[in-house]
């Protein structure tokens, strides 16, 4: 199944949603007029939105996801790479890796990932 797309102002709501679900939504409402000052109405549109795409699920007044944060991240990174680096991994990471000065923490890191891949 493919992870619907989460736009910026919903990935900041989300970011809320995922740190405090479930959640009631009277509490969500609290929580965005604190951190992203909305007004009660703009969180229950967008939780409106994400439960018709598939994103959030709203039960007895109560909000939890049904997309995680890793979820949402892989999509989003997936969908970068395809349209701006022509769907090239390599092309993507020897991008970042120029723009980013990586420590050999972050170095053995990632050489452990590539390592896992490739056994498998």
């Amino acid at each position: 199944m493919e992870t619907p797309k989460i736009y910026e102002s919903e990935y900041r709501f989300c970011l809320i949603l995922w740190k405090h679900e479930p959640v009631k939504s009277t509490e969500l409402v609290k929580l965005c007029e604190e951190e992203l000052g909305w007004k009660k109405a703009t969180t229950y549109t967008v939780i409106k939105r994400l439960s018709e795409r598939g994103v959030v699920k709203s039960e007895n007044a109560v909000v939890t996801s049904l997309v995680s944060k890793e979820e949402a991240q892989m999509a989003e990174i997936d969908e970068l790479v395809e349209r701006t680096f022509e769907g090239s991994l390599p092309a993507f990471i020897a991008a970042f890796s120029k723009s980013k000065k990586l420590s050999s923490k972050e170095i053995d890191e990632i050489q452990k990932m590539i390592d896992s891949y490739k056994e498998g």
